[in-house]
């Protein structure tokens, strides 16, 4: 062991990998899942209300104005982090000249992506033929030079496994944005307040990471030792860049083609239906990558946690997403107010995408935890450009609802073909991934049929016909725990929340956030 490794947290070892022991590791994973996962519920309920509130204050054009931007900033951010989050969270040694290294790399593309951006606002203002832009993206720029800072602290805690940290600064920057933001609204700020709402946050969550990081620069130089980083790290960029396209270029397209309005349409359904798929996919994503990365030497218990993984998701996103597209339209009247009827219709729709990101994240997990990344590029660079494609056939042939159906659909398609190159070569089978979701799709379609017609067959306040099509729903799904095998899930996920409560009499030291 050199005098340049990290000195060891309690309960990791001294390259920064997890030491928890066999008995321990799935207590800490569905301890981190159940903490992380309350950190990104509470960030979500806070977006909720930010949304309900900031639609009525605001007009659609104000979040199109900024979706437009967002869309082409993010790109930017995609070269910022080129990958090495997912790079260092995974990596089996982490030395301090390597951590040194990471930083002051991270902290340069940061600050030179800033300026770039800058640079080019009056080009973003020109694609779009909207003036105002200019100013906006002069000022949303820094905050790429925020988020180079803040991506290696943050790796470092999520390999540390201090989920209860994470969680508390995931709930602490969305609040100070969501506070901020409002009052700005109130005070008639427009646009400018969905500016505060992102950079305040951002802001709030890089002090909170440094000082739970404890970032050690060192002298401004960047090693050798980055160099395997950089290397897994641009595999994974590739992938991110590719998506990011996939799920991103649809703004610019409908900015471009139907203008701010429709764009913010489309962009609050998009949010919306994005709310469910961040809650879940950030709490297991975030335990995963770790978890997984202990266990990729150990292919019994590897492919136990990717059953039931899968298991977990199937159930919340499968009847969830079921019965939020069949009460659509009351959802929108409710949480956006009178104005936003066109958002209805393209969160049904996008509805399927959301149930097919859901589990296919565990394809990115499977990718990133075997060693993989190089082959998922190869799958990505095949498969974006057909959704990408979709958008402009989607947009021509029917508006905004046309591109939510088109992604939805090709989503669908693509979904078993990319499971089953993720794991060709593999000990993982597709019986891991399939056998998990059987049940779940079976209770999801009367889940659907009931909430629909339910809320279709009165005429009452969003409210009302909210309730009654959610409590409609539920019922096939009520009825279901009548069959043995649907009981057998449910003492599985029960299970795997009793092991969060009992603490393994073998743990060497306290999980982040226990009492000590």
């Amino acid at each position: 062991m050199t005098a340049q490794q990290e000195t060891a947290r309690p309960g990791s070892t001294q390259s920064g990998t997890p030491s928890a022991a066999p008995a321990d590791l799935a207590h800490r994973a569905s301890r981190g899942t159940l903490v992380t996962a309350g950190g990104l519920w509470g960030r979500a309920l806070l977006q909720t209300a930010s949304t309900v509130v900031l639609a009525r204050l605001l007009d659609p054009t104000d979040f199109g104005l900024l979706a437009m931007i967002t869309a082409i900033v993010g790109v930017a951010d995609l070269f910022r982090d080129f990958g090495m989050t997912a790079a260092l969270i995974q990596s089996r040694t982490m030395t301090a000249r390597l951590w040194s290294s990471a930083l002051w790399l991270s902290a340069v593309l940061g600050t030179v992506l800033s300026i770039a951006v800058a640079a080019l606002a009056p080009l973003i203002a020109l694609l779009y033929d909207e003036p105002q832009l200019v100013l906006l993206t002069i000022v949303i720029s820094p905050t790429l030079l925020i988020n180079g800072l803040a991506m290696p602290m943050q790796a470092k805690l999520q390999r540390e496994l201090r989920f209860t940290t994470l969680a508390h600064i995931d709930v602490g920057s969305m609040l100070a944005g969501v506070l901020l933001s409002i009052a700005a609204a109130l005070l008639g700020w427009g646009v400018w307040s969905l500016v505060l709402l992102a950079g305040a946050g951002q802001l709030y969550r890089l002090v909170a990471l440094w000082i739970c990081a404890r970032p050690r620069f060192g002298p401004p130089r960047i090693s050798r030792d980055v160099l395997p980083l950089v290397t897994t790290g641009g595999s994974v960029f590739g992938v991110q860049l590719l998506n990011y396209g996939a799920r991103n270029l649809d703004n610019v397209i409908i900015g471009f083609q139907l203008g701010p309005q429709q764009l913010g349409f489309y962009s609050r359904a998009y949010a919306l239906f994005l709310l469910p798929l961040q809650q879940l996919n950030g709490p297991l994503g975030r335990v995963a990558l770790p978890v997984l990365s202990t266990l990729r030497d150990d292919p019994a218990r590897f492919r136990n946690y990717i059953r039931g993984a899968v298991l977990v998701i199937g159930y919340l996103t499968l009847p969830s997403y079921a019965v939020a597209a069949a009460v659509s339209a009351p959802l929108i009247a409710l949480l956006l107010g009178p104005g936003w009827e066109p958002a209805a219709l393209v969160f049904s729709l996008l509805a399927v995408a959301g149930v097919v990101q859901a589990v296919g994240s565990v394809q990115g997990w499977l990718y990133l935890t075997l060693e993989r990344a190089h082959r998922q590029l190869v799958y990505y660079a095949i498969t974006r450009p057909l959704i990408i494609g979709g958008f402009f056939l989607g947009v021509w042939w029917g508006g905004i609802a046309g591109v939510a159906l088109i992604y939805s659909l090709l989503t669908l398609l693509l979904a078993v073909p990319g499971f089953w190159f993720a794991i060709r070569g593999t000990f993982v089978r597709g019986s891991d991934i399939l056998g998990p979701l059987v049940r779940p799709v079976l209770v999801a379609l009367p889940a659907f049929g009931c909430a629909f017609l339910a809320a279709h067959w009165i005429d009452a306040p969003a409210a009302v016909e909210l309730l009654v099509g959610c409590l409609a729903g539920l019922v096939p799904i009520a009825a279901a725990t009548a069959v043995p095998a649907y009981r057998r899930d449910i003492r599985r996920i029960a299970g795997f929340v009793a092991q969060v409560r009992r603490r393994p009499a073998s743990a060497a030291s306290p999980v982040d956030g226990d009492p000590v």
